[in-house]
């Protein structure tokens, strides 16, 4: 007869481990001594094996019990459908730990890797902080919205990063953000803005300029973020509708305002 704390080390498991599978119903209560210890035999020793063995291979307790006493048909078909869900919850934890590893910033929590990367090329052109976070908030909405159109959209801001008059109007934007309104500096900034826009027209269609193509009243919520996020910039659309081009998210050709 073994006393628990050799029935443990046979079975390769603790004292309390034992313990807990009593409390389980896993285990049946053995004969007590007239000391009043717990005193088991070989055959607990087999069950208790057994009861790690299908413990350590995922099986829920609250299973253990049933299978136990299963037949070996009812016992292939549980051990198949618990393997089953195991693998389900493989793959499930495997999708989060890939969303986990694309988390290396803040604008990963809740924007496509693709985005993320499109920030962080802004970021390395010299692009002023507060322009890209505009960019930021605009882009979770609207990644949010047409997730679909998000590869194609990334694909033509790449496109338009490559052009040095475009990176070079981003920082020239970048040294006006704390200019006031009346500042001859928004003014250059109109003119070569609508100066680039009417180009890049002429060379590639203004359908190209227009470059989204989204809802009308997303591109005013995208438009209220970046003006929230950069002030000077809803004075520049003032400027550049003067100039034959109105519009900040969507942008669109209009007759000049001579105002």
């Amino acid at each position: 007869m073994l006393t628990i704390g050799e029935l443990a080390a046979y079975a390769g498991v603790t004292v309390r481990a034992v313990r807990h599978y009593h409390a389980k119903g896993l285990l049946p209560e053995p004969e007590r001594d007239h000391f009043g210890y717990r005193r088991y035999d070989g055959g607990a020793v087999v069950e208790l094996i057994r009861i790690r063995t299908l413990a350590e291979a995922g099986v829920p307790l609250a299973r253990v019990r049933e299978l136990l006493q299963a037949g070996e048909e009812e016992f292939a078909a549980a051990i198949a459908d618990i393997d089953r869900r195991l693998r389900a919850e493989i793959r499930q934890r495997q999708r989060h730990r890939e969303r986990l590893a694309r988390l290396t910033s803040r604008d990963g929590l809740v924007l496509p890797p693709e985005v993320v990367g499109y920030l962080d090329r802004l970021r390395a052109l010299g692009v002023d902080e507060r322009i890209v976070q505009a960019e930021r908030d605009g882009w979770i909405p609207l990644a949010a919205h047409s997730p679909e159109r998000v590869p194609e959209w990334m694909a033509r801001k790449r496109e338009q990063l490559a052009d040095p008059r475009l990176v070079d109007f981003y920082r020239t934007l970048g040294q006006a953000l704390d200019r006031a309104d009346d500042d001859p500096r928004l003014v250059g900034l109109a003119d070569e803005l609508a100066a680039y826009l009417t180009r890049m027209a002429e060379e590639r269609g203004e359908g190209y300029v227009d470059d989204l193509d989204m809802d009308s009243s997303l591109a005013k919520l995208m438009d209220t973020l970046a003006f929230d996020t950069v002030p000077p910039a809803r004075r520049l659309i003032e400027l550049l509708k003067q100039r034959g081009w109105t519009g900040w998210t969507k942008l669109e050709r209009v007759a000049p305002d001579s105002r």
